[in-house]
């Protein structure tokens, strides 16, 4: 299993610079896990800088994905990685998703560097 943070989803819809490595990940949408932090996050950033219609697609392509709430559970593991690593709460909240689901996180994201179980895609 995997969890692809914001920055990897939001590079693959917009098509940006590494867009296919994240494509690649992202074909087998049966082994991906998403937090709806996630999901926020995406379709804000896609509605904002391009259309309703562009972000409800993208969601619906996430849809496809393993879709995780926010628990009790992992609320309280991402506040204490917060404290931890200096995380800030969305961080915190995917990689919490990540341990709590036993998976990797894949991301662009500098806030994950040097954390165990993250592929950083720079």
């Amino acid at each position: 299993m995997l969890l692809v943070d914001s920055s990897g989803w939001i590079e693959f819809f917009t098509d940006g610079p590494r867009a296919a490595e994240y494509a690649g990940h992202l074909k087998d949408t049966g082994r991906i896990i998403t937090p709806t932090i996630v999901l926020y996050e995406v379709y804000k950033k896609i509605r904002k800088e391009r259309t309703e219609d562009e972000a409800l697609q993208a969601v619906s392509i996430m849809n496809r994905t393993r879709v995780l709430e926010l628990s009790e559970s992992i609320a309280l593991l991402a506040a204490d990685l917060s404290i931890k690593h200096g995380l800030p709460m969305a961080d915190a909240i995917v990689y919490a998703t990540a341990m709590e689901s036993d998976c990797k996180v894949m991301t662009g994201d500098s806030h994950f560097r040097g954390l165990k179980g993250v592929v950083l895609v720079e």
